[in-house]
């Protein structure tokens, strides 16, 4: 048995302000995310490639604030934070604000496999992409019209923006799996905030805040407002409910995301599955782009509530 779930951000997402067609390529993109995964899942193979295959995937859809679709920043370019963790044996890699990577989950890894440090930024992330040979992309590549006019809006008013404010929409990507081994992962990736300074670092890089793994609990992978998912350590708070308290999967995340975040006023929600192939997709924001697919069952894709 082998399961996989992921989502491509939250926020107040909602089919009245959706276009047949925009609501179709949304779909689609979540549809090969998961087949992407799945099919490494199917022949065998580890949930660590499995949600590496998805987030990747996710990461070249210009439609999720995350690798090609990545937001400006107040300097008018790409700046991107990604995660991955091991469940076996708790082994992750993460980068921040890395610039021109085409995959930053790719150099995440990279950081977990080839070096003894979990987190690397900037510049130094980058050097180490460059020695092993990982793909980068002009700033041609990162260009889409609507996010750079979004940008334009707030560049000269030194706030931030959400993925899309118009739609409140928190843009993060990610995805977790359970193999057929019951070994247990999770990857997450996004550019950020729109016209975000100061090299802001949200929790999608932070191992227990916005990535958790462990074959003990569960795999988790976090999408919306990062500083509270930061401050109150939402992925690994989840763990700690399941080893501690003895909750179900489901009843830790609803506490986690229905409860204590609802109350600090966090807006987002989370992705999760055990050894038993339990999934939960919980989120306390009007939607979530999420999809889910296990060994006996079809894909399975929404948006809305």
């Amino acid at each position: 048995m082998y399961s996989l779930a992921i989502h491509g951000g939250a926020g107040t997402i909602l089919k009245s302000d959706m276009t047949p067609e925009k609501e179709q390529a949304y779909i689609s993109g979540l549809t090969e995310a998961l087949l992407s995964g799945e099919k490494i899942l199917k022949s065998g193979g580890s949930a660590l490639d499995a949600v590496f295959a998805s987030v990747k995937a996710l990461e070249d859809c210009p439609l999720f604030n995350a690798g090609r679709g990545a937001v400006f920043n107040h300097q008018g370019t790409h700046e991107m934070d990604a995660s991955v963790m091991n469940g076996v044996d708790r082994m992750a890699g993460a980068v921040a604000g890395v610039t021109g990577v085409r995959n930053p989950v790719e150099l995440a890894r990279l950081v977990m496999d080839k070096t003894e440090h979990v987190l690397l930024t900037g510049a130094g992330a980058e050097e180490l992409a460059r020695k092993h040979g990982l793909k980068f992309e002009d700033p041609a590549y990162f260009y889409d019209e609507y996010r750079f006019r979004q940008w334009q809006t707030v560049r000269d008013t030194g706030t931030t923006m959400l993925d899309h404010e118009d739609e409140k929409k928190f843009g993060t990507v990610g995805a977790v799996a359970c193999d057929v081994h019951g070994n247990l992962a999770a990857a997450t990736s996004t550019g950020g905030m729109t016209n975000k300074m100061f090299n802001r670092v949200g929790d999608t890089p932070l191992i227990g805040s916005g990535t958790w793994a462990d074959n003990n609990t569960c795999a988790v992978s976090c999408t919306g407002h990062g500083e509270f998912f930061i401050r109150w350590v939402a992925a690994y708070d989840i763990a700690c409910l399941v080893e501690y308290k003895g909750l179900s999967l489901k009843a830790a995340c609803e506490q986690v995301v229905l409860d204590k975040l609802v109350k600090a006023g966090g807006e987002g929600g989370i992705i999760a599955v055990d050894r038993s192939n339990d999934i939960q997709l919980i989120f306390n924001s009007e939607g979530m782009y999420r999809g889910s697919i296990q060994e006996d069952g079809q894909a399975q894709v929404a948006i809305y509530k």
